[in-house]
């Protein structure tokens, strides 16, 4: 039996609801659906009441809730004292970030906090976008640093979770620059011919952002899918080569935009094809006294009177 599944059926009890649950624990319904069925495997006994809308507790169900809710309470409050043991000896602050945020942005951004906040002990967990989060929600980080977009929102409950911005990022699509400093591959294309396009893996958070650009587009875009990754670092030593045009963001590209070695895609006056991305810091509300204490709290403070201007 794993914790996550206590905690998963603590959200179906508490949201009523398989696809509300699924959607606050980040996983697919089916996903959920399978842990909750594992979670009742382990029981011997049917917990959920599924003929029922909204769902409904089994008898079975209702004690194994309120004994969920005390062992997980109990096992937060070991963690709290266990991380407070470590972070004594170290006062390590840990980030969660996803990969494109982790060899971007995160390098100067610490460079530039250690001028103004100070010297920080800091180790970087480099994840996709999803695991990031997942680590914020599981506890397993002290701050998760990630792109934000109103259209593509995490489901962290201002409740449970606060957040600070930390600046802003504009991902555009760029391409090799040819022996005369002109884009190789230019922007719209024409449907007889198609401009390669290297592109994020499907279900890769920045490939769902390039996908609304695209959509939002008032005009046609041609493009042929030649090759795709997970990974904006990827896109750009693809780039770099010639093998086509990618959507990345700025910070990925500024040193070799002033190089001349990239350039943009979509020529004046083709607008539209860009879009601007919060950065932003997330972390659980603190809900005990050691929670609050250390060099990751001093941070956050300093992080959120930034926001304020104080």
């Amino acid at each position: 039996m794993e914790t996550k599944w206590l905690e998963d059926f603590v959200s179906l009890a508490e949201t009523r609801s398989f696809s509300r649950s699924a959607q606050l624990r980040h996983v697919t319904q089916p996903a959920f659906s399978r842990r909750i069925q594992a979670l009742e495997g382990w029981a011997g006994t049917d917990l959920v009441d599924r003929s029922s809308y909204p769902t409904r507790l089994t008898p079975a169900g209702e004690t194994l809730y309120a004994q969920s809710l005390e062992m997980l309470q109990a096992l937060q409050s070991t963690r709290a004292m266990l991380r407070g043991h470590h972070s004594a000896g170290q006062d390590v602050i840990e980030f969660a970030v996803p990969h494109t945020l982790a060899f971007t942005f995160f390098p100067a951004w610490v460079s530039l906090l250690r001028e103004k906040f100070g010297p920080i002990k800091s180790r970087l967990i480099a994840l996709n976008v999803h695991d990031a989060v997942m680590r914020l929600v599981e506890g397993s980080c002290d701050l998760l640093i990630a792109y934000h977009h109103s259209a593509q929102p995490f489901q962290l409950g201002t409740d449970r979770y606060e957040m600070v911005s930390l600046g802003q990022e504009v991902i555009a699509p760029y391409v090799k620059a040819d022996a005369d400093g002109a884009p190789l591959f230019q922007l719209p294309g024409k449907p007889g011919q198609l401009l390669p396009y290297l592109g994020y893996a499907p279900g890769a958070y920045l490939g769902q952002t390039v996908d609304m650009i695209l959509k939002q587009s008032a005009t046609a875009i041609h493009l042929d899918r030649v090759y795709e990754t997970d990974m904006a670092e990827g896109l750009k030593a693809m780039a770099l080569e010639g093998h086509g045009i990618a959507f990345l963001p700025y910070s990925a590209v500024k040193k070799e935009l002033r190089a001349r070695k990239l350039v943009s895609a979509a020529p004046p006056g083709l607008t539209g094809l860009e879009m601007t991305m919060d950065v932003r810091a997330y972390r659980e509300k603190p809900t005990g006294p050691s929670a609050a204490k250390g060099t990751a709290q001093a941070l956050w403070t300093y992080l959120a009177a930034q926001k304020t201007g104080k």
